[in-house]
């Protein structure tokens, strides 16, 4: 359960819309599952614990693959005690991490997420206008996330020889030039 124990009322309604509009955004990539207010739908099991992300981003392909982790926070849950409870067991999982904040949260959101080491692949911020809520990607991690680290080949070794570029083609005797190719000015033989 999050830190956070009871949100204000307004604050849980903008949560929770901004979860669904992210489902709606996301269903043409992935299998949305979406965990709004203290509903315990989609569940991702993160080592002995089961986590209660916002939305949970499955591939749509047979095996049903877990693609990212979303957590939506409001202006009041974006603090310590959230980054440790929920964002650090979010982004040691094999999926990626995208963190929502508030346009006015960005800042404290990144220095949480360095001060604690929490590796977030996305963070976006998001802010209304009226009924429509626009986002805003503000930051993507250079570094692979967890899956990509995991997959990524070890380097060859340095012993190895590369293979010498393929020899080209000695130019037949008589063969007509390529148009276009001047040939440099050759200096006269001295005697």
């Amino acid at each position: 359960m999050s830190p956070i124990l009871v949100r204000p009322v307004r604050e849980q309604l903008e949560h929770d819309r901004i979860i669904r509009q992210l489902q709606i955004r996301s269903r043409r990539k992935y299998d949305v599952g979406i965990n709004p207010g203290n509903e315990q739908n989609a569940a991702v099991a993160g080592g002995t614990s089961t986590l209660y992300p916002d939305l949970v981003l499955s591939s749509l392909t047979r095996g049903k693959r877990l693609e990212a982790v979303v957590e939506v926070e409001t202006g009041e849950s974006v603090n310590h005690l959230e980054a440790l409870a929920e964002w650090a067991h979010f982004a040691r999982l094999r999926a990626a991490f995208h963190l929502y904040v508030p346009s006015g949260m960005i800042d404290v959101a990144r220095r949480l997420c360095e001060g604690n080491q929490i590796h977030v692949d996305e963070i976006w911020s998001y802010h209304a206008l009226g009924e429509d809520v626009r986002f805003t990607l503000v930051h993507r991690s250079r570094e692979t996330g967890p899956v990509a680290r995991s997959r990524v080949a070890a380097p060859a070794p340095a012993s190895r020889k590369r293979k010498p570029p393929p020899k080209r083609e000695a130019r037949r005797k008589g063969a007509p030039r390529a148009k276009g190719r001047t040939r440099p000015a050759r200096s006269p033989k001295r005697k």
